[in-house]
């Protein structure tokens, strides 16, 4: 089986080459070779998805019996780039997003949930952040699905749309964020309902899916068993961690100004957030690894000197001054009480 990923240094991209070779699969990678690197055992095209003539080089070397696109964001190029390849592959399987309903995330979700409107052919700034969304992100990708769907049509297309990913080679750094504030030690400001359910899955379980799933279109997310307390509690047991976890509750952070999702990763108050239906992906074939097993192998990961650097990792985390002092306020209101 002949298998071309779109990508394949970064993260997913990275999980999906690992699981075809595991499979023993011909695997060729299409990327532009500026950041990552790529796994050994796989033929590397160099190219520009938004180059016209890298893309019938491209269409070239195949037939493909699958394409694996993690990198499509603008509709109009998704559309070039399935048009050039629509000959030259039988089946395309489509990375795209939770953020691509129009409820997300304020509204519990379904695959059949209704999506924001988004031609195939439209640029880059096609529509509008909202507070909490929709996004320009979300809008990006529906287009994108458009695309796909309009060239290779539904009989060819898979549909994947994750939600939060979590695992080895994280660049968001979400999840090692979490890690390393718990092996850093001290007072750990834990937000909101320790017993709050969330859906974060594994890297290499949306990998593995995305070999597995027939055509149509699914959510990929955990089931909801895992908690916000059984999360840091996992961070803290495998980095052997002495910290004290303080809950403070949503309404308080909320009043401080803390940011959620960014300041405090993985933390959102919002009723859909953690709140998605992936049943359909689950009868067809996902399977998900304990969360624990995830922040394990993330932190051995860690600590093997393969640490990947991306400018959205800076985005990530409150200040130590910031924690301390919202710590400070809770702890005297509470004890005022």
């Amino acid at each position: 089986m002949r298998v071309l990923v779109l990508g394949g240094s970064w993260f997913l991209g990275r999980a999906l080459v690992e699981a075809a070779l595991a499979a023993h699969l011909d695997v060729t990678t299409f990327r532009r070779g500026q950041s990552g690197e790529g796994a050994s055992g796989v033929k590397l095209i160099r190219g520009d998805r938004t180059n016209a003539a890298d893309m019938a080089q491209l269409a070239g070397e195949g037939p493909w019996d699958l394409v694996l696109d993690t990198t499509g964001y603008v509709p109009r190029e998704a559309l070039a780039v399935a048009r050039a390849l629509e000959p030259a592959a039988a089946r395309y399987v489509f990375i795209s997003t939770v953020s691509v309903y129009e409820g997300w995330p304020t509204e519990p979700l379904t695959d059949d949930s209704q999506v924001l409107d988004c031609p195939s052919d439209a640029g880059p700034d096609y529509g509008y952040d909202g507070d909490p969304g929709p996004s320009t992100y979300g809008f990006g990708k529906a287009g994108c699905e458009r695309a796909i769907l309009e060239t290779f049509g539904a009989e060819r297309t898979t549909i994947l749309r994750p939600g939060v990913i979590l695992g080895p080679r994280e660049y968001v750094g979400r999840l090692p964020w979490w890690l390393r504030r718990f092996e850093r030690g001290g007072q750990v400001l834990c937000p909101g309902d320790p017993g709050r359910s969330i859906q974060p899955i594994d890297v290499r379980d949306v990998a593995q899916f995305a070999f597995a799933a027939p055509a149509g279109v699914f959510n990929v997310t955990a089931p909801g068993t895992d908690t916000f307390g059984s999360f840091l509690g996992a961070c803290a047991e495998v980095t052997k961690s002495s910290a004290e976890p303080v809950w403070v509750d949503e309404d308080y952070l909320i009043d401080q100004g803390l940011k959620q999702w960014t300041e405090l990763p993985l933390w959102r108050t919002y009723a859909g957030a953690w709140d998605v239906d992936a049943s359909r992906a689950r009868a067809n074939g996902l399977i998900t690894r304990p969360l624990r097993d995830t922040v394990m192998d993330t932190w051995n990961w860690m600590h093997e000197g393969e640490l990947v650097e991306h400018e959205r990792a800076g985005e990530l985390g409150i200040t130590p001054e910031r924690e301390a002092a919202v710590l400070r306020a809770w702890i005297d209101r509470r004890s005022n009480r």
